[in-house]
C-alpha cells in the first residue's frame, strides 16, 4: 500500500513560534515518522517582545520534559503571579489580575458570590485580600507549590517572564538534539502545484529547493506562505482594538524584582514593564491615530525604571487574524496567524494552542477538509474569546481625559462581550463559555477591577447567614495572609534555586 503519511515537514521562520513548533513536533513525531526542517535567516530579526507568559506555558514546558530550573536560568526568567493594571478603569485606579483561585468555593457556589453580597453591604475586604497570588505579588513573595494539604500553598498558579530570544535559542538546542534540521537562508519564492494550489517547495535565494508535504508558516507579520503565497485573507479587528503600534526598549533593573507584569494605561495606549533577571523589558503600545511615534517614544523613555540598554524600536501591527489559520497544506502559527495585542500575554499561548490542535488534527497527505475546517473552527474560537477579553479592558473604563479613551469607552463590542458584561452587572454571574482561555475568576477580576458594578449576587447565597459568611470570609483572609507570610521573597527564591 502507498504510504500516505506526512513524511517531510517544513517550518518557515524561527523565533519563539518556529522553535516551539519544531520542539513539539520533534518530541512527539520522532525522526522515524517524518523529517522536520526549519528554515530561518539570521539577517531577518524577530519581534522578540513576547516576554511575559501565562500559566499554560508551564504546561507546555512540562509536556516537553523541560527542567524548570534549567529553563529559568538559561532564559534569564523570573516568575509571574499575575498582571497589575494601573490607571485603566480610572486615573488613580490599581488592581491585579492574579492567576489562581479567589477564595474557596462554598455550598457548591463560587466564593466570589458570597464576597459580592458582603462587599455590596460594605462588610468585606478588597477582593485581592482573598487571593493568594494578588497578595503575594503586592509583597514581592514567590514560591512553587508544596505539599501542604488544604493550604493554598499546595496550588500556586504561576507563569514566567522570559527573554524571548534566549527561549528560542533554548528550544532550538532542544529540537536539534531530537533531529530537527535547521537551514540558514532566505526564501525567494514558494512553488505551488498547478493542480490543487498546494505548496510544493520553498526556494531559497541561493537556489536551493526544500520540498515538503506539510508547511508551517512561522514567518511572523510577513506571513510569507499563508498570505503572500496562498492569499488567505485577514479579518481586521482594529475597530475594537485601536492600538496598532509599539515601542520596545530594555533598561537596567531598579528596585524590587517583582513577581508580576505591570501594565500602565497612558493617554493613547499603555506601557508594559516586565522584570527579568538581567534587565527590565519595557514597551509602549499605542494607537498611531491618536499619538505620533515620536510622542510615544518620548513618553516611554521618560517612564523607565533604569537606564536604557538599547535604542527603542518601533513595531507596527494590525490586530486581527487570518480568515483561515490552516489553508490547504499550510498552517500559520504565531504572528503569521494573527495578532490580538500583548495586553494579557497571550501570544505564546496561541502558539501553544495551535500546536495542541495540530496534534489532534494531524493530517496525512490527503489533507481531509473536514479536519482542516474543524481545526480552523477551534482556532477561531480561541482568537475571538481572547479578543473579547482584551477588548473588555478598553471598554470598561470611565476615563474621558483623551480622545482615545473616549473612543474606547463608547465603542461597540461583540454581542458576546456585551452579554457577558450585562449578565455580571445584573446578577453578578460570570460564565465561562466552553473551553475559552480565561475563566470566571479572570473575568471577575478585570470587570470588578475596572469599575463594573454587580447589582446582585447568586440568590442561593442567602441560604447561609451573614454571620456564617463573615466567619468564612475572615477565615479565608487569615489563611491567605498566613500563607503569604510563609512565602520567601521572589528575588531570594530565584537566587537560591535558579539564578542565571
Amino acid at each position: 500500500m502507498k504510504n500516505t503519511n506526512i513524511q517531510n515537514i517544513v517550518i518557515l521562520g524561527g523565533g519563539s513560534s518556529g522553535w516551539m513548533t519544531a520542539a513539539t513536533l520533534a518530541r512527539f513525531l520522532k525522526n522515524e515518522y517524518a523529517s522536520i526542517t526549519l528554515v530561518e535567516s539570521e539577517e531577518i530579526g524577530i519581534v522578540g517582545v513576547g516576554e511575559a507568559t501565562i500559566p499554560q506555558m508551564k504546561v507546555f514546558n512540562d509536556t516537553l520534559g523541560i527542567n524548570e530550573d534549567d529553563f529559568v536560568k538559561k532564559t534569564q526568567a523570573t516568575f509571574k503571579l499575575g498582571i497589575e493594571f494601573v490607571d485603566w478603569g480610572a486615573l488613580g485606579d490599581r488592581y491585579i489580575h492574579a492567576f489562581g483561585d479567589v477564595g474557596k468555593n462554598m455550598q457548591a457556589l463560587p466564593f466570589y458570590h458570597f464576597w459580592l453580597k458582603m462587599h455590596q453591604k460594605g462588610k468585606a475586604a478588597a477582593l485581592s485580600q482573598y487571593t493568594l497570588n494578588a497578595r503575594a505579588a503586592r509583597e514581592n513573595k514567590f514560591m512553587r507549590s508544596v505539599n501542604a494539604g488544604n493550604s493554598p500553598l499546595s496550588h500556586i498558579a504561576y507563569a514566567y517572564h522570559l527573554d524571548a530570544t534566549l527561549y528560542a535559542r533554548y528550544l532550538r538546542e532542544y529540537a536539534e538534539a531530537l533531529g530537527v534540521k535547521r537551514i540558514e537562508g532566505k526564501v525567494s519564492q514558494a512553488h505551488v502545484r498547478e493542480t490543487n494550489g498546494f505548496i510544493e517547495a520553498l526556494q531559497l535565494e541561493n537556489g536551493e529547493k526544500i520540498a515538503g508535504d506539510l508547511f508551517i508558516d512561522c514567518s511572523g507579520f510577513r506571513a510569507l506562505l499563508i498570505e503572500d503565497t496562498l492569499k488567505t485573507g485577514y479579518e481586521d479587528w482594529s475597530d475594537q482594538l485601536l492600538c496598532d503600534s509599539a515601542i520596545a526598549v530594555p533598561c537596567e533593573n531598579a528596585g524590587k524584582l517583582t513577581p508580576y507584569t505591570r501594565s500602565t494605561a497612558h493617554s493613547a495606549g499603555w506601557q508594559w514593564r516586565i522584570p527579568l533577571q538581567h534587565r527590565m523589558g519595557n514597551g509602549h503600545v499605542y494607537s498611531s491615530r491618536y499619538m505620533s511615534d515620536d510622542e510615544a517614544t518620548s513618553l516611554l523613555m521618560n517612564n523607565l525604571d533604569g537606564e536604557p540598554l538599547a535604542d527603542p524600536r518601533v513595531i507596527k501591527f494590525k490586530t486581527g487574524k487570518r480568515k483561515k489559520v490552516w489553508n490547504k497544506n499550510c498552517i500559520a502559527i504565531g504572528l503569521s496567524s494573527g495578532f490580538i495585542e500583548p495586553l494579557e500575554s497571550t501570544a505564546l499561548y496561541l502558539v501553544q494552542a495551535a500546536l495542541a490542535k495540530l496534534m489532534i488534527f494531524f493530517p496525512n497527505k490527503s489533507f481531509g477538509q473536514l479536519e482542516i475546517d474543524e481545526f480552523n473552527r477551534h482556532m477561531d474560537f480561541e482568537y475571538e474569546k481572547i479578543r473579547d477579553f482584551i477588548v473588555l479592558h478598553y471598554k470598561a473604563t470611565t476615563r474621558s481625559d483623551s480622545p482615545f479613551w473616549d473612543r474606547c469607552r463608547t465603542m461597540d463590542v461583540s454581542p458576546a462581550l456585551q452579554n457577558k458584561i450585562e449578565l455580571y452587572k445584573s446578577s453578578g454571574r460570570v460564565l465561562r463559555e466552553g473551553q475559552e482561555l480565561f475563566n470566571e475568576t479572570s473575568w471577575l477580576e478585570v470587570m470588578h477591577g475596572q469599575g463594573i458594578v454587580a447589582e446582585s449576587y447568586h440568590p442561593l447565597v442567602d441560604a447561609m447567614s451573614e454571620h456564617d459568611i463573615t466567619e468564612r470570609l475572615n477565615s479565608v483572609e487569615t489563611v491567605i495572609k498566613n500563607a503569604v507570610d510563609y512565602m520567601p521573597d521572589h528575588a531570594d527564591y530565584i537566587q537560591k534555586n535558579c539564578r542565571a
